[in-house]
């Protein structure tokens, strides 16, 4: 294997696939760092706004073809299981990352992208080169580093990254499930220290994927317990779980997830996706987002690895675009996530919904994007 490349991406996962895609594209030498096999679950919402799918047919990537479900309709819930229902603004799809991530690999190998399954240990930039030693001793170099590794990993503690120093309260669980679940509708629903998405995706699967307070977690044995004393007191999420039958033999785990505020350049690496920053999965956007910061990255790459601009430009467009795009997202992710905490406020959140129906597509417009223009 060659030992410099153009750019050298760390982490192969939705935003790294398709930065590797857009880059592969144009002719640029890509190698891909995945720790993982493809294809595999991820704990993960599985449900992306059309607002990416020009992009995404742009780079010759239809979802659709793979079985995506189309998603029109949304619906919340509160704690006390009063429900909300919209159409959504731009509407979206659901599938899985077992099927997207795999799908995307097998597309930027066609492109002559070589992926390599290791784990990265050290990054280093030195003399406009960055260095990466990956866990099997290799040793390699390359113009360019993005960082796609997703919410946290030990290159950010090595990074000194200001997040990593946060306490990370939160555990998020996810499964996948056969039953009744309508194909267009996407749902989320609240429960006492947490929420959780539930939509469809490809092979007639339901996504159940819910993040909750770790330190209220403990309380409970296990998984079944914490679910039958919490999430079955909100009607909508019993009903759910109870007349499904579990496709994994196990939930799917992570821990320490954390919504602190990132940087999205740090020592020169261009971090996108998670890696970058997390909104709140009650959002439901976090894998528009990860496409969109990918396209971002990647156009203004290209533009300096064909010296159109400098390195340290380079570094500030994309901090620029990032804070242009997301930050406010972010903001408002942060504060609907805490008022939906609130009894009392997240009812009367509903009695205006319910007064104003219109109401609810617009908080909606306000953590999702415009269609991508290309």
């Amino acid at each position: 294997m060659d030992q410099s490349k153009d750019v050298i991406i760390i982490g192969g996962g939705l935003a790294g696939l398709v930065s590797a895609l857009h880059l592969s594209k144009y002719g640029i030498e890509v190698l891909v760092i995945e720790k993982n096999e493809y294809p595999s679950h991820k704990v993960c919402g599985e449900y992306v706004s059309n607002e990416v799918l020009p992009y995404l047919k742009f780079l010759g990537f239809n979802p659709l073809e793979f079985g995506a479900k189309k998603i029109t309709n949304v619906a919340i819930s509160t704690v006390k299981s009063k429900l909300m229902q919209a159409k959504l603004p731009l509407g979206g799809f659901g599938i899985s990352r077992y099927c997207l991530d795999y799908s995307l690999a097998q597309k930027v190998i066609k492109n002559g992208v070589e992926i390599l399954r290791d784990t990265v240990i050290e990054v280093s930039f030195q003399n406009d080169t960055f260095t990466i030693v990956t866990k099997n001793e290799r040793e390699l170099n390359s113009k360019i580093v993005i960082g796609s590794y997703g919410k946290r990993s030990n290159i950010d503690v090595k990074l000194n990254r200001n997040f990593i120093k946060n306490e990370s309260p939160y555990l998020a669980v996810k499964t996948h499930a056969k039953g009744n679940f309508p194909d267009d509708l996407v749902a989320l629903h609240n429960f006492k220290g947490g929420y959780c998405g539930v939509s469809k995706v490809e092979n007639n699967h339901i996504n159940l994927c819910y993040i909750s307070n770790y330190k209220f977690f403990k309380k409970y044995k296990n998984i079944n317990d914490f679910q039958k004393n919490v999430l079955y007191k909100n009607t909508y999420l019993k009903e759910v779980f109870e007349n499904s039958i579990p496709v994994f033999e196990n939930p799917l785990t992570i821990g320490q997830v954390s919504f602190s505020s990132k940087k999205p350049v740090e020592n020169h690496i261009i971090m996108c996706g998670d890696t970058a920053g997390m909104i709140h999965p009650l959002c439901g956007n976090g894998m528009s987002m990860a496409i969109h910061s990918a396209k971002m990255a990647s156009e203004l790459i290209f533009a300096y690895l064909n010296q159109k601009i400098s390195r340290n430009k380079l570094e500030q467009f994309y901090t620029q675009q990032w804070s242009n795009e997301f930050k406010f997202r972010l903001k408002t992710g942060k504060v609907i996530a805490s008022l939906f905490k609130m009894d009392v406020v997240s009812e009367l959140m509903l009695y205006g919904v319910q007064r104003f129906p219109n109401l609810l597509p617009k908080i909606i417009k306000q953590t999702h994007g415009k269609p991508l223009m290309l």
